[in-house]
């Protein structure tokens, strides 16, 4: 028997159950034979975890929460205990090394079976984790259903997904502050900044090793890593065993700056996020430490010594890229060690990231790229700046897309764009500094005598202002001209598609229409659509697609292509799944699993979708033609209302596609249901398309005229003459 007993909210019931908390109410008043409440207050009761499964199972509800859901529910069901989590972390190691067959039989083992073979293989691998080794016995029985959780979040979602879930609680119980994750496209972007060939890396803060993986994606064959969060290095430490099977990792617990685990050593390369605005970072008995080069950082300053500390980690010529907040490059605390730090030629680039490209997502961060200087090595002359805080897609003042609910409105990052565009600048730089092509108001090479000035401020936005020189009146003229009739033409077109025939209010007086629905659980059930998606497997095969002889050539559709209205942009060699990838086809309805940020939850695949790879982040539904119609499908499943719902988790909400509701009509209703959606779906991508022209032509005019390239109509003559 377990030692403790399970409770749930009715809110958790909706979610096991994939139904709304309406419906749980409902089955507390009508139907006697409801668990009564074992705990809580009358406001808030709690329920038997047991005799609600028991009476879910009696009535024939399956369980459709979301894994990761499942398993921060089991464990919550335990007060936070850091050993606990350090063999729940080991075991879902001893998971990743289990083929999949051996995975799968797991789960037909009892509870008690489950705990003593996980007691037994966790035990062994225990000293592979940082930290000191657990005293207390590994497992009890009541962690037989957390176990079972755990199983089945890295079957179905892999290793990384639990591994976050179980940090999670226990980032939530500790001191830990500041501790903020590395969005992917952001490591992927941070480790292309990097040479090719880098085979040693080092990441002095690496949190969940996140940094680290994306390096070993590039090439490196030995990932180092340092953090001061015990959770974090274990995290890391199995994470990137997962990730990077081949590498030799090493995790150390301990804080880089005052207990350096890799004192002496240099590496090729190094990575790192490190904590911002950590006032006890160690200045005092840090003083003297020989790796302040560039001078003592402030007590403000704990960035800078990061900084510093990056650089003395490096072979001479090798390179650095840290992650920092902006104040780092104007406070006029630092202004002095900045001064050093380009003087020195240790500062390569300073680039400006759009606010929500990664938390604290109100801020816009800056990656740094540093190099160590070497003996008698060519003097550096110039300094990139590039500022993609301002860019188009970039995002700037909009959500991004999959990240938490803020209230903003910031829609989402144009990662592919973004990236590229950054890494051009970067490749351009590198080939030839002295022969850089500056664009203006996005990227320019200042030379480093210009920046030992007074303040020494490295703030991208500055130094790529645009001035005089940089426009030609004449090209810019025939720009804005082209930009405005180009608005023109979008403005017309936006004007037809607001037409407003495609619909009819009700009867006078009369209420808003009322229909019976089912799940989509329920419908998948009844083979009127199919459920589908990729499970990401980070030591998994090349995708395979299903189906397919021969497309792994194929781009993959992600949550931001639909957030954007785009095709798919995402990358096939960043795909890893443990199944066959299911390749989309027209007519699918295609779902964001992360809820967040402007542009449609949810859309109908086209021409221009098909054949592409579905993306981790993006849930599949393919309805029977024959039984449901996909733009009266896409429709209601994407309405905010349904998506809310149907989402699990706290600070990032993920869409459980099982629990979305469909209204249940006649197919011919549906469709015209269907030809209404579409309208709006035409209507939503043409306001898109015409109020992105209109920035355009906007900055066009505003930077003409700012900077004399253009002057205002003499007096007489009308500016808005419609054109022939």
């Amino acid at each position: 028997m377990p030692e403790t007993t399970a409770h749930v909210t009715a809110a958790e019931i909706s979610r096991i159950a994939g139904v709304t908390r309406a419906t749980v109410s409902n089955w507390r008043r009508r139907h006697a034979d409801f668990p009564h409440p074992s705990g809580g207050t009358d406001t808030s009761p709690l329920y038997d975890l047991g005799a609600v499964q028991a009476w879910l199972g009696s009535r024939g509800h399956t369980q459709v929460a979301d894994p990761r859901e499942e398993l921060r529910t089991a464990v919550r069901f335990q007060a936070s205990d850091p050993d606990r989590t350090t063999w729940r972390i080991g075991f879902v190691l001893t998971l990743a090394r289990r083929s999949t067959d051996e995975t799968a039989a797991l789960a037909d083992l009892t509870d008690a079976e489950l705990v003593a073979r996980a007691a037994e293989e966790v035990t062994e691998l225990l000293a592979s984790l940082p930290g000191q080794a657990p005293a207390s016995p590994p497992f009890s029985a009541s962690d037989g259903p957390t176990l079972r959780a755990i199983l089945r979040c890295v079957r179905e979602q892999g290793g990384p997904a639990a591994l976050a879930v179980l940090a999670e609680r226990e980032l939530e119980d500790s001191a830990a502050t500041g501790v903020y994750g590395t969005p992917e496209p952001l490591t992927r972007l941070v480790a292309e900044l990097l040479p090719a060939g880098v085979a040693l890396v080092l990441d002095p803060a690496c949190g969940s090793g996140a940094l680290l993986a994306a390096a070993a994606g590039r090439g490196a064959t030995t990932l180092l890593g340092q953090d001061s969060v015990p959770v974090q290095a274990q995290r890391a430490a199995v994470g990137l065993s997962l990730a990077a099977p081949r590498a030799e990792v090493t995790v150390r617990l301990g804080d880089s700056l005052r207990a350096d685990a890799f004192d002496g050593l240099t590496a090729d390369a190094v990575v790192c996020n490190p904590p911002y605005g950590d006032r006890d970072w160690g200045h005092d008995e840090l003083a003297y430490d020989p790796r302040w080069a560039y001078g003592v950082p402030g007590r403000a300053e704990s960035e800078l010594a990061w900084v510093q500390h990056c650089l003395a980690h490096l072979i001479p010529g090798g390179w650095a890229v840290l992650l920092l907040p902006p104040a780092t490059a104007s406070r006029p605390s630092g202004r002095r060690v900045r001064a050093e730090l380009v003087r020195g030629g240790a500062v390569r680039a300073v680039l400006a990231l759009p606010a929500g490209a990664a938390p604290p997502l109100h801020v816009g961060l800056q990656l740094w790229v540093l190099q160590r200087p070497e003996p008698g090595g060519l003097e550096r002359k110039s300094v990139l700046f590039v500022d993609m805080a301002g860019a188009p897609g970039s995002g700037a003042g909009e959500q991004a897309a999959g990240s938490p609910r803020t209230g903003s409105s910031r829609a989402p990052i144009d990662w592919a764009d973004l990236t590229a565009r950054t890494l051009a600048h970067w490749a351009a730089f590198t080939a030839d500094p002295d022969g850089f092509a500056a664009e203006p108001g996005s990227a320019r090479a200042v030379p480093v005598v210009d920046l030992l000035d007074e303040l020494v401020d490295l703030t991208p936005a500055r130094q790529v202002r645009i001035s005089r020189t940089d426009v030609d009146p004449v090209e810019l003229s025939t720009r804005t001209e082209t930009g405005r009739r180009e608005l023109t033409e979008a403005a017309r077109s936006l004007l037809d598609a607001a037409d407003l025939t495609a619909w009819t209010p009700p009867e006078p007086g009369g209420p808003a229409r009322e229909w019976r629905t089912a799940t989509a659980s329920d419908l998948a059930r009844g083979g009127a659509l199919t459920l589908l998606r990729t499970v990401p497997d980070a030591k998994g095969p090349e995708p395979e697609p299903e189906g397919a002889a021969s497309a792994t050539a194929a781009p993959v559709l992600t949550g931001a292509d639909i957030a954007r209205g785009t095709g798919p942009t995402g990358d096939p060699a960043e795909l890893r799944s443990a199944a066959p990838v299911p390749v989309v086809a027209v007519g699918d309805v295609l779902v964001r699993a992360v809820v967040g940020g402007a542009g449609p939850t949810a859309r109908v695949a086209d021409e221009g979708d098909a054949g592409a790879l579905l993306g981790p982040q993006v849930h599949l539904l393919r309805p029977d033609p024959a039984r449901l119609d996909s733009w009266f499908l896409a429709g209601f499943v994407g309405s905010a209302e349904n998506i809310a719902g149907a989402s699990t988790g706290s600070t990032v909400l993920h869409v459980a596609p099982g629990r979305l509701r469909v209204p249940l009509l006649p197919l011919d209703e549906q469709r015209r249901y269907g030809e209404a959606f579409r309208h709006v779906h035409e209507l939503r991508a043409r306001a898109r398309e015409a109020a992105r022209l209109a920035e355009e032509t906007a900055a066009l005019l505003t930077g003409g005229l700012t900077g004399g390239a253009l002057l205002p109509a003499p007096a007489g003559v009308s500016s808005d003459t419609e054109p022939a």
